[in-house]
């Protein structure tokens, strides 16, 4: 097969960007990531090791900083905020913060953003994906978050934006085997099959031209399929560029069709036919109201036949001017106009049809960014190519340390240097502790049985003889360690820490923790600023264009009527689903769409990140801080008790309330009662003045009885209160 000039230029591209400069890049970020999972030994020194009798163990200082910090920076989800940009897509933006919501949750978007953290972390740039799987959603699809292994994306050499914005192209490149593309294009088969015999693995083989350890090396060319016969590898390529595509908004009639029709004229009859029903019997119930009012000679006969006859007249005219009323709605309707944004392409098909070109009433043209997508194989063979609805590459990088170049830095780089010292110590000083527990001997030749002395030399009361007339064997004592390798080991320590910027602490090395709690929250406040510092310079603005990107890829999705389901957690610990519904059709008279409700696809907002969302919360700095507002009596006790992680305190703020209530209530007796008693030294004052004494006895009998029942209250919600202490005393004893 003869090969196409778009994948023999989507191959140039990736040739362009697999520079020497990236090959060196990856072969680092290779060596970063390895030390993190501890291979910080290649090939050639373990065998050097191992020859020189040396341990080949690895003392890895590394991964607890990584990890460490992998937590603080993940330890919050991202948040997106939709704000909208005109007043009527305020709820719409509110709809989107659900969609985005869904579809992260969808996407197990905790993981990926672990992922890409981690990727960042060790080899200097980690990647989102966002996608469209089609198989989800009955085959609908929805957009999900993914991550691409950094060591696959080959973006434009020449970039200097740290997000790839100005990036010409972006090349992602796989090496599948041939069985496994057939699956995933089982429409592309034939194409896959003879990719494999021509230029798959001649694309393959120059791709590893480097000969880093990061580099697969070249006889990786085959793997075994399911039948167990050898199967091609072959290289797959995605390029995503930037083009400009001329668009038309154009505005066309609608022509209804026999059915449409018939159905509009129908329903005016009917309108017509109601109408005339009802205008008639207001104009005989007009007229029956005349001739009464002439009866009983309120009018004369010549006004009430003037009147009769103008009411006659008004029917008629009435009834002609809603025949045209509804003569215009069903030339309208039936005449629309839409306006539509196709591109220049479509546009141009739709002008070779004469009934068409003739529906446009007006056009004008236009150019957008968008974002072309071509798959290939090998350097011959183009799979598909199509036009993304987006603006933005849907490829978002997360780097770490930004060098003004595709290829950035990662957190482990700085530190590989000391790694390697910190091994090369321990090394030494355990070989030199292994010489002194076995020592070496040297001897005359012929002085002792040489089996039994290797056998027998280093173990403990042995009894070794050797020859007379011999000079006796003398143990070869190892050189006493030196000083300065402790020292490389602890210094060596400390220096990954303060490169890091991650000190002991904060790593839970209880013998380097503060002596104070609030040395404690210094220290994890002065740990974290380095990477709160990262975060809000780069990883932040990477999540905000994450969102962007999302928001896109969403709204050119999204164009059908959709209820998502989001479930979310309420403040009493348990969770409920919430419903969010879209593009909600609106119908006219006629039974036509005439608009929709939460119509997403062509609302307009932008988006932002939360400020500080997904920055890590010191959870004991934040409850020293809802203490402070406590004492002052900023807040109350239950709504400090809301925001710490005490078991079960659901139900101690739902008994604490209840206690509120019924203490609340006393009280409200107790006042009760002594307005009461007031009350009855007034009355016996004020009848004894009267002269009335006699009836001082019954005012205060009733007045007393009041008194008695509303003690009797008190007494009541009292031992409720007494119950429910005690029974709140005994459960924690039960939980001790």
């Amino acid at each position: 097969m003869a090969r196409t000039k778009k994948a023999e230029r989507i191959y140039q591209l990736w040739s362009a960007a697999n520079s020497e400069e990236r090959i060196k890049w990856q072969s680092n970020s290779q060596k970063g990531y390895d030390f993190y999972l501890n291979e910080q030994l290649t090939q050639k020194e373990l065998e050097t090791l191992r020859e020189s009798g040396m341990p080949t163990f690895e003392i890895n200082r590394i991964t607890p900083i990584i990890e460490t910090m992998k937590y603080f920076v993940t330890a919050n989800n991202p948040k997106w905020k939709a704000v909208a940009v005109e007043g009527s897509d305020t709820n719409i933006a509110q709809v989107h913060s659900d969609i985005s919501e869904y579809c992260w949750s969808l996407s197990n978007g905790k993981s990926v953003y672990s992922s890409v953290v981690l990727d960042t972390l060790t080899k200097g740039i980690g990647y989102f994906y966002v996608d469209i799987d089609s198989d989800l959603d009955n085959g609908k699809g929805d957009v999900v978050f993914n991550k691409i292994d950094p060591f696959d994306v080959f973006p434009d050499p020449m970039s200097r934006d740290f997000l790839l914005r100005d990036a010409s192209f972006i090349v992602i490149r796989k090496t599948l085997a041939r069985e496994q593309l057939k699956i995933m294009f089982p429409e592309h088969s034939r194409k896959i099959i003879k990719a494999s015999e021509q230029g798959g693995i001649e694309a393959y083989s120059q791709a590893d031209r480097s000969d880093s350890d990061a580099i697969i090396p070249e006889d990786i060319v085959t793997s075994i399929d399911k039948d167990g016969n050898s199967d091609d590898i072959i290289a797959y390529h995605e390029c995503f560029e930037k083009v400009r595509v001329p668009y038309v908004n154009m505005s066309m009639k609608v022509f209804p069709t026999k059915e449409d029709i018939n159905k509009v004229k129908e329903l005016s009859k009917s309108k017509l036919k109601a109408f005339k029903d009802e205008a008639s019997v207001a104009t005989k119930e007009k007229i029956l109201q005349i001739q009464k009012a002439f009866q009983a000679g309120e009018i004369i006969e010549e006004r009430a036949n003037l009147e009769i006859k103008k009411t006659e007249e008004g029917l008629i005219n009435s009834i002609q001017q809603k025949r045209a009323e509804i003569d215009y709605s069903t030339q309208e309707e039936l005449n629309r106009v839409e306006e539509k944004v196709v591109s220049k392409e479509e546009f141009d098909l739709l002008m070779e049809n004469e009934e068409v070109a003739s529906s446009i009433v007006e056009s004008s043209d236009y150019f957008e960014t968008r974002i072309k997508l071509t798959c290939t194989l090998g350097s011959d063979i183009t799979l598909y190519e199509y036009i993304l609805p987006v603006r933005e590459y849907p490829i978002i990088p997360v780097p770490y340390m930004y060098t003004g170049t595709p290829y950035p830095m990662s957190a482990v780089s700085p530190m590989i240097g000391k790694q390697q010292e910190i091994n090369k110590a321990h090394q030494v000083m355990v070989h030199n502790a292994n010489l002194a527990s076995n020592l070496r001997w040297m001897y005359e030749e012929g002085s002792v049985p040489e089996d039994e002395w290797e056998q027998y030399s280093s173990a403990p009361g042995a009894l070794l003889k050797y020859r007379q007339g011999f000079t006796p064997p003398t143990p070869i004592l190892p050189a006493a360690i030196n000083n300065a390798f402790y020292t490389i080991t602890q210094e060596g320590k400390a220096d990954m820490e303060y490169i890091a910027g991650i000190p002991s602490a904060m790593m839970g090395f209880t013998q380097q923790q503060a002596d104070t709690y609030r040395g404690l929250l210094a220290n994890d406040e002065f740990g974290t600023r380095r990477i709160k510092a990262w975060m809000g310079s780069v990883l932040e603005p990477a999540l905000e264009h994450t969102g962007i990107v999302f928001k896109e890829i969403a709204q050119s999705h999204y164009t059908i009527d959709k209820v998502f389901r989001i479930v979310q957690p309420n403040a009493g610990g348990d969770y409920s689903e919430k419903e969010t519904r879209i593009n909600i059709p609106i119908y006219n008279d006629y039974g036509k769409e005439i608009s929709r409700w939460s119509d997403y696809s062509t609302s307009r907002f932008d988006i932002r990140i939360v400020a500080g969302a997904s920055m890590p919360i010191n959870r004991w700095a934040l409850l020293e801080e809802y203490f402070r507002w406590y004492q002052a009596g900023l807040i109350d006790d239950i709504a400090m008790l809301s925001e710490t992680d005490v078991r079960g305190k659901e139900k101690i703020i739902e008994r604490k309330s209840m206690y509120a209530q019924l203490q609340s209530q006393v009280k409200e007796m107790e006042e009760q009662i002594k307005d009461k008693d007031g009350t009855v030294e007034t009355l016996s004052r004020q009848l004894v003045q009267a002269g009335i004494r006699h009836n001082i006895d019954s005012g205060s009998m009733e007045t007393k009885k009041d008194v008695l029942e509303t003690e009797a209250q008190q007494k009541y919600y009292r031992k409720i209160l007494d119950d429910e202490m005690k029974n709140n005393l005994q459960s924690k004893d039960e939980e001790k």
